[in-house]
């Protein structure tokens, strides 16, 4: 469902680019150039819905409802067909991501013996769990549910994302499993958690000239970093503007502006492994729009 709808002002002859993210405030951060019109495209108009990632990642797959939008890598093979993903607008765990909590402290072999609290099962982090450990039983809670229902005894683990990668300590949880940690440790690689993917049928020129508004939004966030955090921080839930500052760092830095080749090639590897091991029953066809 839809949370927040913002409209660039309207003028004659131009192409309407709908955009669609999180209501998070790496997201935020990330489009703040183009939300707030402080990036223009001559031409076009860009519309920002604000939605849950895992419903994004479901719109997208069943109506290719939007011509940018967020969504979880795990999600890409099943809607490659009618998008590509931008070279720029990702969150990338460099030795970090989502992680597995628990009320009492445990090891990552007794998650076997539980249910897990996941928040999709076409986000990446479902994916990576599944990828540690595909007999891992799960059951899907709204992400920001997770660590109350963890709390309300209702679940003895959780996988969580978002900013509770940072406030769970302060619930009194204990960390099981970082699976970004796992990732690194496995493979040698960064994480590819999430990123932007584009609608083909926008035509090659658009598809670069409204990547490159992508890129220039992130770049002026970067560039103009307080005004930015200032924007943000209306969707940083449970996070004062220290927390903010670290979530955004973590999640849009120089790699959100291009992934690089080694960025690339995990979001290929993490794809491919999925597939090989069973999870995703598409082959994963990966290209990007610079």
């Amino acid at each position: 469902m839809s949370i927040q709808e913002t409209e660039s002002p309207s003028s004659a002859g131009i192409i309407d680019i709908s955009i669609a993210h999180s209501p998070d405030s790496d997201d935020a951060f990330m489009f703040y150039g183009l939300a707030t019109n402080k990036i223009r495209v001559p031409g076009y108009r860009f519309k920002h819905t604000l939605c849950d990632i895992e419903t994004l990642n479901r719109r997208a797959q069943d109506e290719a409802f939007f011509d940018v939008t967020a969504i979880s890598f795990h999600a890409y093979p099943y809607l490659q067909k009618n998008y590509a993903l931008m070279g720029c607008g990702g969150s990338v765990g460099e030795g970090y991501g989502p992680m597995v909590v628990s009320v009492r402290p445990l090891a990552p072999k007794d998650l076997g013996k539980t249910k897990i609290a996941v928040p999709g099962t076409l986000t990446t982090a479902y994916l990576a769990l599944k990828i540690f450990n595909p007999a891992l039983q799960t059951e899907t809670v709204p992400f920001d549910r997770i660590i109350p229902e963890i709390l309300a005894g209702n679940y003895d683990a959780g996988l969580i994302i978002h900013e509770g990668q940072l406030t769970y300590a302060s619930s009194g949880l204990h960390k099981v499993l970082d699976l970004g940690v796992w990732w690194r440790e496995t493979t040698g690689m960064v994480l590819p958690l999430g990123g932007n993917a584009i609608r083909r049928s926008l035509g090659a020129k658009s598809m670069r000239i409204v990547t490159k508004a992508v890129h220039d939004s992130i770049q002026h966030a970067l560039d103009h970093r307080e005004q930015a955090l200032q924007y943000a921080m209306q969707f940083a839930r449970d996070l004062d503007s220290r927390l903010a500052n670290r979530f955004v760092s973590m999640y849009v830095n120089e790699r959100t502006l291009d992934y690089g080749a080694d960025g690339r090639e995990a979001i290929r590897k993490l794809l491919d492994l999925g597939h090989e091991k069973g999870i995703i029953p598409i082959a994963p066809q990966v290209d990007f729009i610079d």
